[in-house]
């Protein structure tokens, strides 16, 4: 009777586990926004103006919330107290805030403000120069997620061919941005559910794994 409860109670806290774990997991990914960028540089030539990627996955209305474009490796001088570190585009309280921004931006940025109810916070640079090479940093302070923020390259190249329009985005080859007026929601879920399946299954392991163990303690 007793190695019956001892296999009855190990069985007990093996389940337990696995479906605790599991709820935890699926529980976080089905509630969580993550913050979206690109993997890939954006290139652009001398004058063209740019769209740097940047969107929330799945769809969430950003338009009551402050998002922040900077240029992470630029920081403020450790000699001056007063000094700030500048944003290419701060958007607060429904509208751009110009005096915090870079004068080297100043009438150059502009967010899809009718798009940012659907997750797009994408950032547009019109005529772009050499100076405006490197790291792009998009993100959301008080966004619920451990994703807040997003980094997206830049390079302007002198040798790549100009654009033959200001409104299309300047991408390298073969690459789309996503947009998220356009994105699935069935290809979203998958997604996910492949992620949660992963997790789940790792968490299956080490369960089983220290269910073993304890067995073995005993």
């Amino acid at each position: 009777m007793s190695v019956y409860n001892s296999l009855f109670k190990d069985s007990s806290f093996l389940w337990t586990s696995i479906l605790c774990s599991a709820f935890s997991v699926w529980t976080l990914v089905q509630g969580e926004v993550l913050v979206i960028g690109s993997n890939l540089p954006i290139i652009a030539a001398p004058g063209d103006d740019v769209i740097l990627p940047c969107h929330l996955e799945p769809m969430f209305d950003v338009q009551g919330m402050t998002v922040e474009w900077s240029k992470p490796d630029l920081k403020p001088d450790p000699s001056d107290r007063l000094s700030r570190v500048e944003y290419i585009h701060l958007y607060r309280d429904r509208q751009e805030v110009p005096d915090m921004k870079m004068a080297s931006y100043f009438r150059r940025t502009e967010l899809f403000m009718d798009d940012m109810k659907h997750g797009n916070i994408s950032l547009k640079i019109l005529n772009v120069s050499e100076e405006d090479n490197g790291r792009y940093r998009c993100f959301i302070p008080k966004l619920r997620s451990r994703v807040k923020a997003a980094v997206v390259e830049l390079v302007v190249d002198p040798k790549y061919a100009k654009t033959s329009t200001t409104e299309s985005p300047v991408y390298p080859r073969n690459f789309q941005t996503p947009d998220p007026r356009e994105m699935s929601p069935r290809n979203t879920g998958r997604s996910r559910v492949f992620l949660v399946v992963v997790v789940a299954a790792f968490v299956s392991v080490v369960a089983v794994t220290a269910y073993f163990s304890r067995r073995q303690i005993k």
